[in-house]
């Protein structure tokens, strides 16, 4: 470890806006809680599972039915890293064969609306996101050429 510096997330780089616009906002170690929740929250499975949470309780089966692509054993990974993280409530009902459902917590709700934002800032600009990729490409497909002529 570095001299002065300290395993203590406190000692993490501050979020708050201080006037200047500094693009390391969190602190890139690994032991730093921010960088670890924001992983967490930004991992595409995670985001998928708080929002099909919205407002209902689901059943394992279900959601992995609703999400196609993650396998059985990255969405137990997933709903239990959001429960320890306390932003999902599992639920085992005492039945045979026992019924395990999933719901977001009042926590986990106060993530989704911020998740709901960053999906309609998504839709308002994708087309000049399209744009972009596209006037990129067109310089990398022209660049690419022009290095081998």
């Amino acid at each position: 470890m570095e001299e002065g510096t300290s395993k203590s997330p406190s000692n993490c780089a501050s979020t708050v806006d201080h006037g200047d616009a500094d693009p390391f906002q969190w602190d890139t170690r690994e032991d730093c809680q921010v960088r670890q929740i924001l992983d967490r929250i930004a991992d595409k499975w995670s985001l998928l599972v708080i929002a099909l949470l919205e407002n209902r309780r689901l059943r394992f089966t279900e959601l992995r039915r609703e999400i196609d692509g993650v396998s059985q054993r990255m969405l137990t990974v997933t709903l239990r890293s959001l429960e320890r993280d306390g932003l999902v409530k599992r639920t085992v009902h005492p039945v045979v064969p026992p019924r395990v459902e999933y719901e977001l917590t009042s926590l986990g709700r106060t993530l989704h609306t911020t998740i709901q934002s960053l999906v309609t800032w998504t839709e308002e600009h994708q087309e000049e996101i399209a744009q972009a990729r596209t006037a990129y490409d067109t310089r990398a497909t022209e660049a690419a050429a022009a290095t081998t002529s």
